[in-house]
């Protein structure tokens, strides 16, 4: 079955982006904080990254799926499908869990761009084995926001020991509404609580290769007001962790249920009753009453990992549907179609099957684009101190802003595309015996969790976007004019393209504060459109730098990388002249909207 090595990488697309167009062996490798890194170790490291995950995590992919995903006793205990307590093991044995932590805890120093590559390898491989490696990030989370205390409890056991780590949140009655939430906190003494309360929807609340999981967990203190503000972090361990760093008694943090779902199937989503029968003991995460913007690290962190994920069955998707456009034939070409006698062609030659496969092809590479750019916004807000240093904060907003993009419009964009990608299939698609119909199952999650497509658009629009007044917003358009200004007459469809499309998307932003004056319901009604308009804005200017590189290489490039670079041209023309035009609908439609939707009875529909 193709399913089995379904994964189809793009380490020549991953490698354009971070060392032509962005260049960052020259902006960040070697310079601090990332000394330890040069181009031909983040070469080597993700070449060898990328063969543990063809290896190991590619095999799993549809056995898990067909087995029947992970296994739960009714005792609280998971057990993996067959084959991903091997691939957790050849990932952590063989160190590729040093990507994700800086020097001083014994990784590689990698910076975000070399670990984001990294993440998508692992997301198009398996991305239900993706997640039970975030005790890797947790770790980074703990060292920087504990107490030397909880540090030393905690911190090297992780690395060590490879625990597992959970981001708790949700509750059954609250959802997304996360200021909803009831779960209780007790003061016991210094920073240990008692927690009481149910979690729903916990990813890997429970698996069986750790000897331990770290939950952070919302929870609200006794007294406590009510909303977001009112809500704690705490470090809730299955397995208590002594003073000394050593296990205690099984806490009572226990999975009660996992979720049977339409995709990812190998990946435990869980109920998480605490208190329940045994005492749930927590510690108050840097003793500080801080817990949203705490776990805005983990939150932001998960909605770039979505969105990655997104982005990388996309492209596997696509690569995927081009191997077997190019062997499978039927029918003759379509200028010949009047001649019996014609012979049959590979359906790659049919239009509509060109039209589908350069759909695919420009937002697969655009989004990476996308994701690359911001993940080097990230570099550099590391390069000056990171989160909440003075020199970063322009940076750490253009960040945040993205956010929105990657996550909210890349699950739905590719949700869409992947009906593309098992159409060039035909019927065959439709059948387990290739990969596409289980992306289409896996992927569909990635528009639900962490924040619907429209919470990630009213985020964009009110607190992306609002808090600063439009500064953020106003100086990445004035990166996409400068890049219009700079674009060669070769390119003169792109920058006619992007020209309009940023005066559109501004016109967009203008009618929207005018219709915001008459009512907050206005944003509701097209903040996806908002979202929708500025995302393809950004990755149609990503495109476009992509293709001024790939312009200035191809007169001296031979073989494979002239038609690599010759690819690059063509996506970038191809989005400029079939998806670029489409915001002049987006902004007429939101400056003629009217609240009709809104007006209309409840009893009517």
């Amino acid at each position: 079955m193709t399913t089995v090595q379904h994964y189809k990488s793009n380490l020549r697309d991953v490698f354009f982006n971070l060392f032509e167009v962005l260049e960052i062996q020259t902006t960040v490798l070697g310079k601090a904080p990332f000394e330890a890194m040069d181009e031909d170790t983040a070469r080597q490291s993700l070449e060898g990254f990328l063969e543990v995950m063809q290896a190991k995590w590619t095999p799993t992919f549809a056995s898990g799926d067909l087995e029947g995903g992970a296994h739960f006793d009714g005792k609280g205990n998971v057990t993996l499908p067959k084959g991903y307590k091997e691939a957790l093991a050849a990932y952590y044995d063989g160190g590729w869990n040093g990507i994700e932590l800086p020097e001083h805890l014994g990784g590689f120093g990698a910076p975000p761009t070399v670990r984001w590559a990294a993440f998508e390898m692992m997301a198009g491989a398996n991305p239900s084995v993706c997640f039970y490696v975030l005790g890797s990030f947790m770790t980074t989370v703990i060292d920087t926001l504990g107490t030397a205390s909880q540090k030393q409890r905690y911190v090297q056991n992780m690395v060590d020991k490879h625990w597992g780590a959970t981001m708790v949140l949700t509750e059954p009655g609250a959802g997304s509404d996360v200021g909803a939430g009831t779960t209780k906190a007790t003061h016991v003494q210094g920073d240990e609580y008692l927690l009481e309360g149910v979690k729903r929807f916990i990813t890997n609340g429970d698996f069986d290769h750790p000897d331990n999981i770290v939950h952070i967990v919302l929870a609200r203190p006794e007294g406590k007001g009510p909303g977001t503000k009112g809500l704690s972090c705490f470090l809730v361990p299955k397995v208590w962790v002594e003073e000394d760093g050593s296990l205690g008694a099984r806490n009572g943090a226990v999975v009660t249920k996992v979720e049977h779902k339409m995709g990812i199937k190998g990946s435990a989503t869980c109920e998480l009753t605490l208190g329940d029968g045994a005492p749930c003991r927590a510690l108050l995460l840097g003793e500080i009453h801080d817990g949203i913007a705490q776990m805005f690290h983990v939150i932001e962190y998960a909605r770039m990992g979505v969105g990655t994920k997104s982005m990388a069955t996309l492209s596997t998707a696509y690569l995927n549907a081009l191997e077997y456009t190019r062997i499978r034939k039927q029918g003759p070409d379509l200028a010949k179609q009047t001649d019996k006698a014609a012979p049959r062609v590979e359906i790659i030659r049919h239009p509509d099957v060109r039209r589908m496969l350069m759909l695919q092809k420009a937002f697969a590479e655009g989004l990476r684009g996308l994701v690359l750019w911001t993940a080097h916004v990230q570099d550099q807000v590391v390069q000056q101190g990171g989160h909440g240093a003075e020199g970063a904060k322009a940076l750490d907003r253009l960040n945040d802003l993205m956010l929105p993009l990657i996550k909210g419009y890349g699950s739905e964009k590719v949700y869409e595309l992947l009906a593309l990608s098992l159409q060039c299939f035909g019927g065959s698609g439709y059948c387990q015996d290739y990969p596409i119909e289980q992306y289409i199952r896996d992927q569909k999650i990635d528009s639900l969790y962490e924040g619907t497509t429209a919470i990630q658009a009213l985020d964009l629009f009110f607190r992306k976007i609002g808090r600063d007044q439009g500064a953020t917003l106003q100086g990445l358009l004035m990166q996409i004019k400068q890049t219009v200004e700079q674009l060669p007459a070769e390119l003169g469809v792109e920058k006619q393209a992007l020209a309009r499309g940023l005066g559109d998307v501004q016109g967009i932003m203008a009618a929207m504060l005018g219709k915001l004056a008459q009512s907050v319901y206005h944003v509701g009604l097209h903040g996806n459109r908002i979202l929708f308009s500025l995302a393809e804005l950004v990755i149609g200017w990503r495109l476009a730098v992509s293709a001024q590189v790939a312009h200035g290489k191809l007169a001296g490039a031979q073989g494979a990388d002239r038609d690599f670079y010759t690819g690059k041209l063509a996506s970038s023309r191809f989005y400029a002249q079939q998806v670029l035009p489409q915001l002049a609908l987006n902004r007429q439609l939101i400056e003629q909207s009217d609240l009709a939707l809104m007006d209309l009875p409840d009893t009517a529909w």
